[in-house]
């Protein structure tokens, strides 16, 4: 079974873009796929389609022509919880931080490669598809290699149990409640160890790197805990 096979029948995404060329190529891409794909070039418009109509997936700029993005991704949070992917020519870290604390659950950088745009879509149409159907992927992940169940708090690695320290059992929990979805380092900073330590990011790299090493997870390859530099970590292996 491939990637696409995986993303659900018809799924319905919402581009929200001021630049005529980005929707119709979007159009195009996303189609080419099977999914349904609706349009909207401006926030105002972008925000009475996402309610008027159920969707699965919103595609959201930042640089529209009638207000920012950031606004739109705030005024939708405040009553969906619909996946939303910014595509953005911001690529500045706070912009990324701003856009993620805000509700988005990625972040892709314009000038964009499609196919990541694509392997990005599907991963949320995914953990979507988990959430919909009730199923407990996230506190109970196995994939053959590694299984960790979060409510016995056991982790086994080829079938060698994997012992964490308490802080990197918080953190593997925090990322693996938000499956799929950048988690900032402020946040998991706060979360661990406490709002005095926002800024401590070298705390966090260290023990990054300690979960990665028992986790059994090249940091090469990131197949479980995934680094988007300068802002995040985010669990992306694929039971």
């Amino acid at each position: 079974m491939t990637d696409k096979d995986t993303a659900p029948a018809l799924a319905r995404i919402l581009v929200v873009d001021d630049e005529p060329q980005i929707r119709h190529f979007l159009q195009i891409s996303l189609k080419t796929e099977g999914y349904e794909v609706h349009e909207a070039p401006t926030g105002e418009a972008g925000l009475a389609h996402c309610a008027r109509k159920p969707l699965d997936l919103v595609i959201l700029d930042l640089g529209l022509s009638d207000c920012d993005g950031t606004e739109v991704l705030r005024s939708l949070r405040e009553w969906s919880s619909v996946p939303v992917i910014v595509l953005s020519v911001r690529d500045r870290e706070q912009e990324k931080v701003k856009a993620l604390d805000l509700g988005a659950n990625d972040y892709v950088t314009k000038p964009f490669g499609i196919e990541e745009l694509l392997a990005r879509v599907r991963s949320q149409l995914r953990i979507q598809d988990n959430q919909t159907t009730g199923s407990n992927a996230w506190a109970i992940f196995d994939d053959g290699v590694l299984s960790i169940d979060l409510s016995n708090r056991r982790i086994y690695r080829q079938g060698d149990q994997v012992r964490l320290t308490p802080k990197e059992f918080a953190v593997l929990q925090v990322l693996m409640k938000e499956a799929g979805r950048i988690v900032t380092q402020p946040q998991l900073l706060k979360e661990v160890w406490g709002p005095t330590h926002t800024q401590d990011t070298h705390y966090l790299r260290v023990l990054i790197g300690k979960l990665r090493q028992k986790l059994g997870d090249d940091p090469t390859e990131q197949h479980y805990i995934e680094t988007e530099p300068g802002v995040g970590y985010r669990f992306s292996g694929n039971p």
